[in-house]
C-alpha cells in the first residue's frame, strides 16, 4: 500500500504543478496573438483609430483652417485717389470722380500717382514745366519734375493742377524717362482733360484742370526727372 500511495501522491502533485504552467502558457499565447500596436507615420504621429460602434451618429467632421482673401495692397483704390484729387482740384471740379471711376474700370487700379502743378504755353511750338510728388505704393513718396516740348496746331497759355495716374511702375527708376505724348487742348477761361502716355509697360494718365486761354492739338513728350530742369528737351 505504501508504494501505491506514494505513486498516487506523486501523480497528483505533478498534475497540480503543471496546471499553473499551462495557465501561464495560455496567457502568453493570447498576448502573442494580440494585434500589434500601430506604427507611427512618417511625421512621427500615430494614426487615430475609431473603434466606436456604428450607432447612427455621424462622426465629427474634420476642421480645416479658415482662409481669408488678402486684399491687394500694391495698388490704390478709388477712395485713395479722390481725396488727393479734391485736394488739388477742389471739390468744385465737376465730373472728376466720374472720370476717375471710368478710368479705373478700363485700366484697373494704379500702383502710383503724381499730384502737382504745371504750366505751359505754345505758338505752334510749345513748352511745359511741372513739379509734384510721386506717391508709390511700395517705394513711398518722392519728388518729381517734368518738362516737355510739343509741336502742332496749338496756341495760347495755361496753368493749373495735375493728377497723373501711374500704372505698372514696379521700379520708380523707370519713371525718369521720356514718354511720348499727344493731346488736344481746349482752355477758354478754364478746362478739364485727360491724356494717355506709354513707355514700355508703364502707363501714365495725366488729368489736368487749369485756367488760361489755349486751343489746339499737339504731339511731343514729357520727360520726368529727380531734379528740376530748365531745358525742356
Amino acid at each position: 500500500m505504501a508504494p501505491f500511495i506514494l505513486v498516487s501522491y506523486s501523480a497528483h502533485a505533478q498534475n497540480e504543478a503543471t496546471a499553473p504552467i499551462e495557465a501561464i502558457d495560455g496567457d502568453l499565447s493570447r498576448q502573442h496573438t494580440a494585434e500589434p500596436p500601430p506604427e507611427p507615420s512618417r511625421n512621427g504621429s500615430f494614426p487615430v483609430q475609431d473603434n466606436a460602434p456604428d450607432n447612427g451618429v455621424p462622426s465629427r467632421p474634420e476642421i480645416t483652417p479658415a482662409t481669408s482673401a488678402i486684399p491687394d495692397k500694391g495698388t490704390f483704390q478709388e477712395s485713395d485717389l479722390i481725396g488727393p484729387a479734391e485736394g488739388i482740384f477742389g471739390k468744385g471740379a465737376q465730373g472728376l470722380g466720374k472720370l476717375i471711376e471710368d478710368i479705373l474700370k478700363k485700366q484697373g487700379r494704379p500702383n502710383g500717382y503724381i499730384v502737382g502743378r504745371e504750366g505751359g504755353g505754345a505758338f505752334m511750338l510749345g513748352l511745359r514745366y511741372g513739379s509734384g510728388t510721386l506717391n508709390h505704393r511700395i517705394e513711398g513718396n518722392k519728388p518729381v519734375y517734368w518738362t516737355g516740348p510739343s509741336i502742332g496746331v496749338d496756341a495760347g497759355a495755361n496753368g493749373g493742377s495735375t493728377l497723373i495716374l501711374v500704372y505698372n511702375l514696379h521700379d520708380t527708376q523707370d519713371l525718369y524717362e521720356r514718354f511720348p505724348a499727344a493731346e488736344g487742348i481746349a482752355y477758354i477761361g478754364g478746362g478739364f482733360n485727360a491724356s494717355y502716355l506709354r513707355r514700355g509697360n508703364v502707363l501714365l494718365i495725366p488729368i489736368r484742370v487749369g485756367a488760361g486761354l489755349r486751343l489746339g492739338a499737339n504731339v511731343g513728350y514729357m520727360r520726368f526727372s529727380k531734379k528740376q530742369r530748365w531745358l525742356p528737351f
